[in-house]
Formats: structure tokens, C-alpha cells, sequence
């Protein structure tokens, strides 16, 4: 059996500087090449502005600022690659079908 992997990628939500994920992401850290904070909404697999509260994922509290460093529990860093790509690709691709009858 073949697989397929690639390797996950971390990039900074600001600048776009590819950050060492070797190490856990701690709310105190920034990114090396700008300076924002990483441990951030805009940071996290989860954020999604078009949700209620910007997140996917199901929290109790309401986070101000999604450019700062917060202490959110549900904190994943997402990662790029291909199979993000692929993603929305797919959700592009279903979106146009449902509305291609409208034009």
C-alpha cells in the first residue's frame, strides 16, 4: 500500500513566513519574521468568518480580537498543503453546482 503524504506546513496568518511547528505553538509565541502573535484565531484550523462567532468549533466564550493571542481550548494550528487546497476546491465546485441554474 502507497500512501500519499505530505508533509504539513505552518504559515504565520499575518505575513505568510512559514513558522517551525516542531514545537508546540504557546500563546507567547510570535512569528519570526513580522511579530504577531501565533496562538490566534486567524491561526487556528477551527476560524471560519462565515460562522457564528468566526469558529467551527463549538465555544463559550466570545473572543474579541482574532488577531491576538488568546487562551482558547480548542487552539489547532492549521496547516497548508495540498489536501487544504483540495478542500475548498470541492466546496467551490459544490457551491457552483447548487447555483448554476440561476444565471
Amino acid at each position: 500500500m502507497i500512501y500519499d503524504y505530505q508533509e504539513k506546513r505552518y504559515i504565520c496568518w499575518k505575513c505568510g513566513q512559514e513558522v517551525d511547528a516542531t514545537i508546540k505553538i504557546s500563546r507567547q509565541d510570535d512569528c519570526d519574521a513580522c511579530g504577531a502573535d501565533l496562538r490566534v484565531c486567524k491561526n487556528c484550523r477551527f476560524w471560519d468568518p462565515g460562522h457564528h462567532n468566526e469558529c467551527r468549533e463549538n465555544i463559550s466564550y466570545y473572543i474579541r480580537d482574532r488577531e491576538k493571542a488568546n487562551f482558547c481550548a480548542a487552539f489547532e494550528f492549521k496547516h497548508t498543503g495540498e489536501d487544504a487546497g483540495q478542500e475548498a476546491d470541492a466546496a467551490r465546485s459544490k457551491l457552483e453546482d447548487l447555483f448554476k441554474n440561476l444565471k
